[in-house]
């Protein structure tokens, strides 16, 4: 069975409610699928997993939080190649920009991404949000 992680960074509870949804979804499909607080895993460590599902909200000018999930996803950019990968966030401003640039960087890395537009919240996740979440977790571990 291949190794699933569900990586994530949240400043608000959001972020962190999606990927408590993605790997949800996740395990219902592959039971060794295992949640990561972006500071509790290395790039490195990440890379030795098949499938990577990874949850940052936009920050600043719809980009990736700069503290520790920016240079986190920077390090591991390089092991993507070939690698199944899901994008989940939240926002609260703007249009979802800062979703298609990451989804652009991963698949110019040479992921395969699970879903092309990633799954989005605005604020906190409502209910179709979280299951758009679980569904993202199912699909990416049964790969």
């Amino acid at each position: 069975m291949r190794k699933v992680a569900v990586i994530f960074w949240s400043g608000t509870g959001n972020t962190e409610a999606m990927a408590d949804a993605v790997l949800e979804g996740a395990k219902s499909v592959n039971a060794d699928a295992e949640l990561f607080h972006v500071a509790d895993i290395t790039a490195a460590d990440a890379a030795a997993y098949d499938t990577l599902l990874l949850g940052c909200p936009a920050m600043g000018t719809e980009e990736l939080e700069d503290g520790e999930f920016e240079p986190f996803f920077a390090d591991l950019e390089g092991s993507l190649s070939g690698k199944n990968v899901g994008l989940f966030g939240s926002y609260g401003w703007g249009d979802g920009e800062w979703m298609s640039l990451w989804a652009e960087r991963t698949s110019a890395a040479g992921a395969h991404l699970v879903a092309e537009e990633g799954v989005m919240a605005n604020e906190y996740p409502d209910d179709d949000a979280l299951e758009a979440c679980r569904e993202l977790g199912k699909a990416a571990a049964a790969l």
